[in-house]
């Protein structure tokens, strides 16, 4: 059975920055119950406080953080880098540790947005890129999807087991 790494705050966790959560998701509820789900918030594994300071990436672009280009700031401007990264290598040995090869994540996120994330102005402009997390788990190969795309992931999903020839409960 292939397991999926999901935002823990998609699962109705606590963990946003701002103490908040999302869902709870139908689709989400089924995966849980069939023990497929890897729950995981990047930036509480690596090392910040819920709640938190907001945090965004200059230009949005999380491969950048990886490569050293950009930092992520918060709000008041404390560099946040570190423990963003730090939230991605987890992420990255629970995907080594299951075999996971897809990934569900909050958009917009710094750490797990996969199309498009906040500018690093703090206004609310969002510009086509990925959090920091969602870009590494995307240079190892994994898949990955948003709350806003569960058909997309659900479909995924059904690809990858039918390919192992097990079966992804659709």
């Amino acid at each position: 059975m292939q397991k999926i790494l999901v935002s823990r705050c998609l699962l109705g966790q606590r963990v946003r920055y701002d103490g908040g959560a999302h869902g709870p998701f139908t689709l989400l509820e089924r995966w849980q119950q069939e023990g497929r789900i890897v729950p995981l918030c990047p930036e509480v594994a690596g090392g910040l406080p819920t709640p938190r300071a907001p945090a965004e990436i200059a230009g949005g672009q999380g491969a950048q953080v990886l490569d050293g280009h950009l930092p992520v700031l918060t709000v008041d401007g404390e560099d946040v880098t570190a423990a963003f990264v730090e939230g991605a290598e987890q992420a990255l040995a629970l995907v080594a540790q299951h075999g996971i090869r897809l990934a569900l994540l909050k958009a917009r996120s710094p750490s797990c947005g996969n199309l498009e994330a906040y500018d690093g102005t703090f206004s609310g402009v969002r510009v086509p890129g990925e959090g920091v997390t969602a870009a590494l788990l995307r240079r190892a190969g994994v898949q990955v999807f948003s709350e806003e795309q569960l058909e997309q992931a659900l479909l995924a999903l059904a690809e990858l087991e039918a390919s192992e020839g097990t079966s992804a409960g659709v």
